[in-house]
């Protein structure tokens, strides 16, 4: 079922489940290991999936010009998006629920090889300055304001020379609240010193607890750092691994009551498009099974920071790191890559 969100107005209560434990694996990168439980409820869930899905009114552009797999490419690229209602600027402003219109503030390009033996997350900086097919130069984030998803999906493909297969949004609302259904969730923050975030929480170099409101916190933040968004993606990339680690366990893909608790926190903060169908989700979910603890997460190289003519603050490219990682990707290499990162 196709249609577009109108997030002004209340959701409607619907049916049976919000939508089945294979959307959530896929997009959430809670992904993987919680397919594989979801392959055990795939009969009873696999209709609630296709009625109730929530799907982009439009995704794709056009298919001429757009970057042609191999024959024997069996690789798939999930672009996922998350987005501030006004562009990002601080932890003050509220998050969209799903980013029809307005900048991506949050964008990762997740690759799933061939073989299906691991997966990467690539973070892309959103003050990264690029040409946005038919726009001009701009910040990235500004492809989704400037012509939609087909526009912020021909940037990435044109950036990295790469076929993106699906898309989806997800809001960080919707992983915080992941954070209460697991009784909250031990993150890692990899930076060097403590930080205070504008809601007044502090936080420390190395592992802490945090409750739902602190992780929001600690995802959105940004004045604190030097190097501004670039730490703030890190803790993005430290946060969404603990998730991960705290979901995929043993205890939870064996308690079909606490994966439908994990489905109905996350699903309603997700849309995906229109050939993410049940049988194509639980297919990968099956093939992901053994990636589940190979999960590999880098961000994108930039180059110098400056101001652009028009006074934005942005990250030039580093020209070298993109053709680097548009042949890895091309060569079934990315997992290499990443290591090396």
């Amino acid at each position: 079922m196709t249609y577009e969100v109108d997030y002004d107005k209340p959701r409607r209560k619907r049916r049976g489940r919000r939508a089945a434990l294979i959307i959530v694996s896929v997009v959430a990168v809670v992904v993987v290991g919680a397919l594989v439980a979801g392959m055990v409820y795939l009969n009873s869930l696999s209709s609630a999936y296709e009625d109730n899905a929530q799907t982009f009114e439009q995704s794709f552009p056009e298919d001429e010009g757009r970057p042609v797999k191999a024959e024997d490419d069996e690789s798939i690229n999930i672009l996922l998006l998350g987005s501030d209602e006004n562009g990002g600027s601080g932890e003050t402003e509220e998050l969209s629920r799903v980013p029809q219109g307005g900048r991506s503030d949050t964008m990762m390009l997740m690759h799933v090889p061939s073989d299906r033996e691991s997966v990467q997350i690539m973070s892309v900086p959103r003050d990264l300055w690029v040409e946005v097919p038919g726009h001009g130069e701009h910040k990235i984030n500004a492809a989704l304001s400037l012509g939609g998803l087909p526009s912020t999906i021909d940037t990435f493909e044109s950036l990295f020379d790469v076929r993106i297969d699906h898309v989806a949004a997800v809001d960080m609302l919707g992983f915080t609240g992941l954070v209460d259904a697991l009784g909250g969730v031990t993150v890692n923050s990899g930076y060097d010193q403590p930080f205070t975030t504008g809601e007044g929480f502090t936080f420390q170099p190395g592992e802490q607890e945090m409750n739902s409101e602190e992780a929001l916190s600690f995802v959105r933040h940004r004045q604190s750092f030097p190097d501004g968004d670039l730490q703030r993606v890190r803790n993005q990339q430290a946060f969404i691994q603990a998730v991960i680690d705290q979901t995929v366990t043993p205890e939870n893909l064996s308690n079909p009551g606490r994966v439908r608790d994990l489905v109905e926190t996350f699903s309603p903060h997700l849309i995906v498009d229109d050939t993410l169908s049940s049988g194509t989700v639980a297919s990968l979910g099956w093939n992901l099974r053994g990636a589940v603890n190979n999960v590999e997460f880098f961000t994108v190289p930039t180059g110098e920071s400056s101001y652009s003519d028009d006074g934005q603050w942005i990250f030039y490219q580093d020209q070298q790191a993109m053709e680097d990682i548009a042949d890895a990707i091309a060569d079934s290499t990315l997992d290499d890559y990443a290591a090396s990162r």
